[in-house]
């Protein structure tokens, strides 16, 4: 008896592993049976093509998966070509699903999916017509980047994998400066500022010795997080950090440097697009890509005209109801940027202040918007300096999302290069914008959703997660977190830097402006310092397209919410409408346009 039943059980186990390998085989190999479980397996293949991305994410450590982090991403034109393969492979086998047999989230999922995939290959037609150096987030900046701050190291195995990728930077480099060198063999030149920039930029990250650079200077930090570190160990991991440094890190910026260098006389002037090879129908596709939708560039930049001066009318009003009725735009703002109830004193303890006004307005938020939302991110976020030696190009402010795992809080950098940049009555806008209720907001909610595909979870769609956030600088005032007039004009002064980069985006791109001219219309309809709006104009030139979604989406998310309350009337629930926006992860305007109308009818049954 016992015996037969060892040769039953037996049996039954090698049937289920025959099972469960045939059930592998064909999710990894062929067309999934599931069109869930394809979803997971074309997140999976794009995903983990890069390990940079996937230590950002952090979505495998939690099951021991941690190999990646000892890797940097591969540049190579041959790994180029082999993501791309598995991109229209994945495409083709998701147009074998039968798109009328589905509903619910797989028929969005599967919508969201083809739209993805086939930009991605019509991206890889424009590969070569970008700058992966630039001031803004280039390579060259990133890495250090990426490598101080989201690179964690909790153990020694974790600093063991740092050491790897400081070991990979010269390879890494030289397959950048090989791509940069194909670029220039077809006519494609960054702008000659780009070329200024990142030559300062680079020298000066190379100008101290190995022992003050962040690469080591953070490493030190975070060793000395560990508490049970050994001695020994510890200055085995300095030391081969100071060594790596010198001998992989600087050498192969030194070779960057010296290309940017060769390249300096080559290039010439600050252009848009259009000067490259077939410009204007890169533009064309840029426009798409980051609005998702079908708009032109004129008539984005008509559309942009037509916000710049309702927007100054409003602005106007309140100049009025202050006092002032003569001042212009600027003349005003640039009254407010010099008066000193506005400004922080320019010292490292004015610095710290900022940091912490900033926490403050969160932390008010968090409060305040509870009777609008049914559901709250769970993970935190919080405030940091933008590092600096990397503020010079950045933005004023940006956001960083959180782990997927948990282990790493979203982050609002607020770039703090000259004090005098940051003004009060501006600041609530930005926090609205940056975290609650905008980007922390939406892309915390989205990680931790269970109803969708990993895919739909990551902020994948420009026009989607800017409009959101800037959305949600409006929604701010509605709440009542704006009720001082100056905080108002600030958050004003924001809405008019969106509306104007639809004129001046479409300005530099599709109607040839020059540098010049634009910086001289943005700084006219903002009152913004010159030295911001000069950061603003660059970013544009080597960003083409982006700015546009701000205000697409915007426009777009409050188009849906009037439309869906004349059409509900009494029964309209902003809670509702929110939750619609929010729980079904970043879309394309188009399918979020159709989820919002199947919402409303839902809603008048």
């Amino acid at each position: 008896m016992i015996k037969k039943t060892f040769k039953l059980s037996g049996l039954i186990l090698l049937l289920a592993f025959l099972t469960t390998a045939t059930i592998v085989i064909n999710t990894v190999y062929f067309k999934p049976w599931s069109i869930n479980l394809f979803f997971e397996r074309a997140f999976f293949k794009l995903g983990t093509a890069n390990p940079e991305t996937l230590t950002r994410l952090r979505l495998f450590e939690q099951f021991g998966i941690d190999g990646h982090n000892a890797h940097l991403d591969d540049l190579s034109d041959a790994e180029s070509q082999r993501q791309i393969q598995i991109v229209k492979n994945e495409l083709n086998v998701l147009r074998q699903y039968d798109r009328s047999e589905l509903s619910g989230q797989q028929l969005i999922s599967y919508d969201v999916l083809e739209y993805l995939l086939s930009d991605l290959i019509e991206r890889d037609r424009w590969k070569y017509h970008n700058y992966p150096v630039n001031q803004l987030f280039g390579v060259q900046n990133n890495l250090p980047q990426f490598l101080s701050d989201e690179h964690q190291i909790n153990n020694i195995k974790d600093a063991d994998y740092y050491l790897s990728r400081l070991a990979q930077v010269d390879r890494k480099f030289s397959q950048l400066i090989n791509g940069l060198k194909t670029r220039e063999s077809i006519g494609v030149f960054p702008p000659l500022f780009v070329v200024n920039s990142v030559l300062k930029e680079m020298r000066n990250f190379v100008g101290d010795s190995p022992e003050e650079n962040i690469l080591y200077t953070s490493l030190v930090q975070r060793l000395d997080n560990i508490s049970d570190l050994p001695l020994q160990e510890r200055q085995r991991i300095l030391d081969q950090s100071k060594l790596l440094i010198r001998e992989s890190v600087y050498p192969a910026y030194h070779k960057l440097i010296s290309y940017f260098e060769s390249l300096e006389p080559k290039v010439k002037g600050n252009n848009g697009v259009w000067s490259l090879p077939n410009g204007d129908e890169l533009y064309a596709y840029r426009v798409r890509q980051f609005t998702t939708t079908s708009k032109t560039p004129e008539e984005l930049h008509l559309l942009g005209l037509k916000e710049v001066a309702r927007i100054e009318s409003e602005m106007k009003s309140i100049f009025n109801e202050l006092g002032d009725t003569t001042s212009t735009i600027n003349e005003y703002y640039s009254s407010l940027n010099n008066t000193k109830n506005f400004l922080y004193e320019d010292s490292s303890a004015g610095r710290d202040q900022i940091i912490r006004d900033y926490q403050t307005y969160i932390d008010e938020a968090s409060s305040a918007v509870d009777n609008y939302f049914d559901i709250v991110p769970v993970t935190g976020v919080e405030v940091r300096r933008v590092p600096e030696y990397r503020e010079q190009g950045a933005p004023g402010a940006y956001y960083s999302p959180p782990a997927m795992d948990g282990s790493r809080p979203g982050i609002f950098y607020a770039n703090l290069r000259e004090v005098q940049e940051t003004k009060k009555f501006g600041m609530r806008t930005l926090t609205y914008h940056e975290a609650i209720p905008g980007h922390h907001f939406q892309i915390a909610i989205a990680q931790k959703l269970n109803s969708v595909p990993t895919f739909r979870k990551m902020p994948l769609f420009n026009a989607y997660s800017e409009g959101w956030a800037l959305y949600a600088e409006q929604l701010a005032k509605e709440v009542g977190l704006q009720e001082n007039p100056y905080d108002d004009l600030g958050r004003l002064q924001a809405e008019m830097h969106r509306a104007v980069r639809l004129v001046v985006d479409t300005g530099l791109h599709f109607k040839r402006w020059n540098r010049e001219e634009a910086i001289e219309y943005m700084q006219s309809k903002t009152g913004l310092p010159v030295s911001e709006v000069t950061t603003e104009v660059e970013r544009y030139l080597v960003d083409p397209g982006q700015a546009l979604a701000y205000k697409t989406g915007m426009l777009t998310i409050l188009d849906l919410r009037e439309k869906a309350q004349r059409e509900l009337s009494e029964n309209f629930n902003v809670k509702k409408f929110h939750n619609v926006i929010l729980t079904n992860g970043a879309l394309p305007l188009s399918v979020l346009e159709q989820q919002v109308e199947n919402w409303v009818i839902s809603e008048k049954k």
